[in-house]
């Protein structure tokens, strides 16, 4: 959180265009503390050092300049995500030369810079209250378009707030809390927001991160990922779903939404197993069974998902259990699962505040300007845990398999090709000695990469056979980390990440992983049977061009070398640029047994190609009415291929047998898609 960092420069704590919002004594935890972008740049170093390559920085163009006061208490958008322009910095983060710098400063030492950014809404407002707040004004550079309250333009959504989260309308059409939700289909929000964001794609930025990708319609953000991934750099985008287990109603939407749009997702419910064990406790039996039914789930869940242990919206792990061994272990767990880990900042340094829970904002504490010790237990496990993460394919990309499990001890193995990954985390307050153990690690001594002291327990000897000799021995509250990274004569190419994961013809495409050679000579990259022009060429990373004689659907990619073929990686590649086009169908009445399950089909990959299964047509259509009861009127908004015309027809499944009844048409309906901007398609059903 950028305002909670470090202050790098205290000429923009109290800015002329935003008078009255800082808090000089630090009292108001809901008002700026004084972090900036030159407070992250002069951190940079001590980021590097703790094994950082990437930073998540809170959003950082400009909010709203006015106190919100709620219960006699004035709120301020230190947070970043009350946006009123989304084409400047916000004054208290600094300028577009500070912005800059700490750019160019952070590519110098190889490091990421990944923005925040909440296309949802806009800032708080009442539509009974002109006064209140500042309407959720939305700014296009400096010019006004148009707020909340005055809304004649219908740039928002006017239906209310959220009273049930995990209802599929309301999640999408209706306000988070107070805050404006912004209309993505219409024509002026999308051309700004669009706009917006490739503004800051020209300065450089790494990596987006999608605030309440939830709230938003899966086709707005897959034409969005299109236009990312179509830059000159493509660049990992992943969002907020929250979700805290698997009975979550909205779980099929979620897991969708990851595999078909494009964004990744941060991993909420990894996160929730992880809290469960290592703060309340809870059996390794858990924690295991939601790994293996992930991988299951969720396409890429192994290199794509961001995992976490807390953000700004939970309260810190040492608030729920102030116990830095279990804090200690959950890092090791966090570091040699899969996904890419992402540590909240002062978690290196055991930053909390308990008040009230520790919940927002007191999950939010300042930096202590004396607060960045590199000598910390924490930070020094962080940085060899992301030294083995940065080095080790196993971690990076590797196979799990659980070699045992208890309700206090993990056992686990990652393997990736000839590098192999031995973790034991023991979180009762007893040692356990485990006996008859199996691993692919190959035979000799290992030592515990985790202890550096010649301890005979930090070595295990493994026979030939495969089984660790003699016994496994863990001390109380204990982990440990083993590894071989061995080298294969004549070695098969391997491919353990491709990114982005959905592409058009002429994408950029980076395929990582080993083996590769390092040099190109004769190797190739295939999409399906059709070869890739490469642009660059070594043993671990290979960067292509997606062959315009690709054919749109699911293909597989291998890397073919002198010696042999890769394993295959299955992608998604679209049928061509990507225009969010939404669908009204009028005059369909249905009763109960039908009530939910309208879905569109149609003969481009987009449509599903005239599949009727739900998990590949576009749907369910949602009900104008918002209940969905004798509603005559659905829509639902879909990414289509631009420039190209579409065939399509609806389709309804019965509630209790499944059947399904088509649109009651002679012929396909047609639909010419536009080049740019948006679509619209109106129906009239005659029945």
């Amino acid at each position: 959180m950028t305002d909670r960092f470090f202050d790098g420069n205290s000429l923009n704590n109290d800015p002329l265009e935003s008078v009255g919002l800082f808090d000089t004594k630090f009292e108001n935890w809901k008002m700026y503390w004084g972090g900036d972008f030159e407070g992250i740049r002069q951190k940079l170093p001590y980021l590097k050092e703790l094994g950082i390559t990437a930073l998540w920085i809170s959003p950082p163009y400009d909010n709203i300049n006015k106190k919100v006061v709620y219960n006699d208490v004035p709120n301020t958008a230190y947070h970043g995500y009350w946006a009123k322009d989304f084409k400047r910095p916000e004054e208290h983060f600094g300028t577009w030369d500070d912005f800059d710098a700490l750019v160019r400063d952070a590519h110098s030492l190889d490091l990421k810079i990944i923005i925040d950014w909440a296309p949802n809404h806009t800032s708080p407002a009442d539509p009974l209250d002109a006064s209140f707040a500042e309407r959720g004004v939305l700014l296009d550079n400096g010019r006004f378009v148009g707020d909340y309250v005055n809304d004649t333009c219908r740039l928002f959504h006017h239906n209310g707030g959220i009273v049930d989260w995990d209802d599929r309308y309301e999640s999408k059409y209706m306000n988070i809390a107070d805050l404006a939700d912004l209309d993505q289909t219409n024509e002026e929000v999308h051309r700004l927001l669009r706009e917006s964001l490739d503004v800051w794609l020209q300065h450089d930025i790494d990596g987006i991160r999608l605030d309440a990708i939830k709230h938003m319609t899966r086709g707005w953000q897959t034409s969005l990922a299109d236009q990312v991934n179509s830059s000159p750099t493509p660049m990992f985008i992943f969002g907020e779903w929250y979700m805290g287990n698997f009975d979550n109603p909205l779980l099929n939407e979620a897991l969708r939404f990851s595999n078909q749009s494009g964004i990744s997702q941060l991993d909420f419910l990894l996160n929730r197993a992880l809290r469960d064990v290592f703060i309340y406790n809870h059996s390794f039996h858990e924690l295991n069974s939601v790994i293996n039914r992930l991988s299951k789930d969720y396409e890429h869940a192994g290199h794509n998902m961001v995992t976490f242990i807390d953000n700004h919206d939970m309260a810190r792990f040492l608030t729920e259990n102030n116990d830095r061994q279990a804090l200690h272990q959950a890092l090791v767990f966090l570091f040699t699962q899969r996904g890419t880990p992402c540590v909240y900042y002062g978690l290196e340094q055991y930053l909390h505040e308990d008040m009230n829970g520790g919940s927002d904002p007191w999950n939010r504490p300042m930096m202590p300007r004396n607060g960045f010790d590199r000598q910390s237990e924490a930070f020094q496990l962080i940085k060899r845990l992301s030294q083995l993460k940065q080095t080790l394919p196993a971690l990076k990309w590797g196979d799990y398999r659980a070699r045992y499990v208890s309700d206090d001890v993990l056992v686990y193995e990652r393997q990736f090709g000839s590098s192999v990954v031995l973790v034991a985390i023991n979180k009762s307050r007893r040692s356990v000695q485990l006996s008859s153990l199996m691993t692919s690690l190959p035979a000799g001594l290992h030592q515990n990469h985790l202890d550096d002291t010649p301890h005979s327990r930090n070595w295990i000897n493994i026979s030939p056979t495969g089984s660790i000799t003699y016994s496994l021995f863990l001390d109380d509250q204990s982990s440990a980390v083993w590894s071989y990274n061995g080298v294969q004569l004549s070695p098969r190419p391997m491919l353990g990440s491709v990114a982005p994961v959905q592409v058009r013809s002429g994408n950029q495409i980076a395929l990582d992983g080993s083996n590769f050679g390092t040099v190109k000579r004769d190797g190739q990259v295939h999409f399906g049977d059709r070869s890739a022009p490469i642009i660059s060429w070594s043993d671990t990373r290979i960067v292509a061009t997606v062959p315009s004689a690709a054919s749109p659907g699911i293909t597989d990619i291998t890397v073919r070398t002198s010696y042999s073929t890769s394993n295959p990686y299955s992608i998604r590649i679209l049928s061509g640029i990507q225009i969010p086009v939404t669908f009204t169908y009028n005059n369909i009445f249905i009763n109960n047994l039908y009530t939910g399950n309208i879905y569109l089909t149609g003969n481009v990959f987009e449509l599903g190609q005239w599949s009727t299964d739900p998990k590949i047509a576009q749907g369910p259509m949602y009900p104008s009415n918002m209940n969905g009861t004798n509603s005559m009127k659905w829509f639902f908004t879909v990414s289509l291929p631009g420039c190209q015309t579409v065939e399509f027809r609806y389709f309804i499944i019965n509630n209790q047998t499944n059947n399904v009844a088509w649109e009651p048409i002679n012929i396909h309906h047609q639909y010419m898609v536009p080049c740019a901007g948006l679509g619209q398609v109106n129906v009239q059903v005659n029945q």
